[in-house]
């Protein structure tokens, strides 16, 4: 028996609860089965888990995309028994049983290699916000190094700050040595995102609302997890040559913009996901991460919580009052 969240969807409406569960009733489609130690709540899992959008496909589901744990059986060429890995979408949690439980069983494929330097614990501090926070910055990274853009030349925007996303994006670009400027509609927790490597933080409203297709440029890079007006107003802001890193839908999925920053100043949108990025990709994130993400950091942005405690925490990730990264051990 082990303890997992457990979606269903009975007629009289949606329900997770957590529940205990036989080893046999675990997807057989997997070939690796990995005794889970730490997932992790992220904005897509408080959806999945609250029901308040179709992100489950099929019924019932153990929720949570992302976990960390060591390798109990396997019949894949590459990985053995006490191995030590860490899976990142691959529609686990909607598609495919997830994390939040003390077993998994997935696709060997799915998985990457634990960091050394990185516990079970520390990787899902990181978790899929901070994977892909690290693959906004590697693309931001890739553009500045074509346009002959060197850190500290200008300012990088980060919106949703607090959120998980934001809060490793402040600190890895903080650490490469560029002037962060954090959006935050918690304008109150400017000493924390300060601390994190924010040199000024601004609160949120003007860039979320309708704004003029074309601004005053500022912004040398954004990383935007919000999107809508929040998106349209940061390209319209962004500098000649600059880029954006798109990654979210906080504030909606539209994208209320208009042609004009990328035809008049060559302003770059990159689309980033991380639920099916290739392996390679995936392990040059998990890589960089590993060489770069302080320690200390990521202790203060991070909160541990039980398997319970997931249920609660799922509707305070969606309202804003999350900040920085939850873990859950499954264990508690």
């Amino acid at each position: 028996m082990f303890k997992a969240l457990l979606i269903t969807k009975p007629a009289s409406g949606y329900r997770c609860a957590v529940t205990e569960l036989e080893e046999a009733e675990l997807p057989s489609s997997g070939d690796v089965t990995v005794a889970v130690e730490h997932s992790t709540i992220n904005y897509k899992d408080g959806l999945a888990i609250t029901g308040r959008s179709p992100v489950v496909r099929s019924f019932p589901m153990v929720p949570g995309i992302d976990f960390a744990g060591t390798v109990l059986e396997s019949q894949h060429p590459r990985w053995a028994v006490g191995d030590k890995v860490l899976l990142n979408g691959f529609g686990v949690g909607e598609t495919h049983w997830g994390g939040l439980a003390q077993l998994a069983r997935v696709k060997g494929d799915w998985l990457v290699a634990l960091p050394k330097v990185f516990s079970a614990r520390d990787a899902m501090a990181i978790g899929t916000a901070g994977y892909t926070a690290m693959l906004c910055v590697q693309a931001l990274q890739t553009h500045w190094a074509s346009a002959g853009v060197a850190p500290g030349s200008g300012e990088v925007l980060v919106t949703g700050a607090n959120g998980g996303v934001g809060s490793v994006a402040i600190t890895l670009l903080a650490q490469l040595g560029h002037t962060v400027v954090a959006s935050t509609g918690r304008p109150e927790e400017a000493a924390y995102l300060k601390g994190l490597g924010a040199t000024e933080v601004m609160e949120r409203g003007p860039l979320g609302e309708p704004g003029k297709p074309l601004q005053k440029e500022r912004w040398i890079g954004v990383i935007d997890s919000v999107g809508s007006h929040t998106l349209a107003n940061a390209c319209a802001s962004t500098r000649y040559g600059g880029a954006v890193a798109a990654c979210g839908l906080a504030q909606g999925m539209d994208l209320p913009a208009s042609v004009a920053p990328f035809i008049l100043r060559g302003v770059t949108l990159y689309g980033i996901d991380s639920v099916m990025a290739p392996m390679a990709r995936r392990e040059a994130a998990w890589s960089q991460l590993a060489a770069q993400l302080s320690h200390k950091k990521l202790a203060a942005f991070t909160r541990e919580i039980g398997l319970a405690d997931a249920i609660d925490s799922a509707s305070d990730i969606l309202a804003g009052k999350v900040r920085g990264r939850l873990v859950v051990n499954v264990n508690d």
